[in-house]
């Protein structure tokens, strides 16, 4: 059942900027790239919104970000869903790539309400971000404190290694 929310233009050119890489991009831009980003409903629950000051930019990485996706967990909200894109880095036995994932964050301890509203709103989302290899439905902290279980979703036993760190 779709909620009839819509998604801003804002959160679609968010999602453009982190799908396209620009390969001659100069180090200013790179740091101003986003390694993940949270949206959330407006207050009038009419739209999907950028949740303010909840991203993480590569030129964050290394000065005050230390590990991109322990921040990242750290930045969902313990008690309210949200929906995230994250850009992960990572290796396989064969080659280093980089993969968006789209993650629905709907914690347990969430309101009913919210989890009702922001469940029949992730298609209109889902269809503005086309080519989306990764989606991730998250209920709880246990299912995202470890990176292993990211890992089993970009590629299972083949990935060596996530944003640097051995799995």
């Amino acid at each position: 059942m779709a909620s009839g929310v819509k998604v801003t233009d804002e959160v679609i050119a968010v999602f453009n900027d982190m799908k396209v890489r620009k390969a001659q991009a100069n180090e200013e831009e790179k740091k101003k790239r986003k390694k993940a980003i949270l949206f959330c409903l407006s207050k009038d629950l009419k739209n999907i919104v950028l949740d303010d000051g909840k991203e993480i930019l590569l030129g964050d990485l290394g000065s005050t970000v230390h590990d991109p996706y322990q921040d990242f967990v750290k930045m969902l909200p313990p008690n309210d869903c949200r929906y995230a894109l994250y850009d992960a880095t990572y290796e396989t036995k064969e080659t280093k790539k980089e993969d968006l994932v789209f993650i629905f964050w709907a914690p347990d301890s969430a309101p009913l309400k919210s989890k009702m509203i922001y469940a029949s709103s992730k298609d209109a989302i889902k269809r503005k971000f086309e080519g989306i290899k990764h989606e991730w439905q998250v209920n709880g902290l246990d299912d995202l404190k470890d990176r292993h279980t990211l890992a089993e979703k970009l590629g299972g036993s083949s990935i060596v290694s996530l944003e640097g760190s051995p799995i």
